[in-house]
């Protein structure tokens, strides 16, 4: 593996025998932090809003959930 940085980018050479598979889950996980580096919240502000999609969501499904 060879990794260079550039002035406008960061290269990862890797090895034609690695799992495609597992490279794009790495990828994704990459292109998650590139989005997520320019923005800053507290972990207050994140629960909140987790409890609140796990509140809508139980909202949603509860019917079919307590079949």
């Amino acid at each position: 593996m060879i990794i260079e940085r550039t002035s406008k980018e960061v290269i990862i050479r890797l090895a034609a025998t690695v799992d495609t598979d597992e490279l794009q889950e790495l990828a994704n996980y990459f292109r998650y932090k590139e989005i997520t580096s320019k923005y800053s919240t507290s972990q207050d502000v994140v629960d909140k809003l987790a409890s609140d999609i796990n509140t809508n969501w139980y909202k949603v499904n509860r019917d079919r959930l307590l079949k």
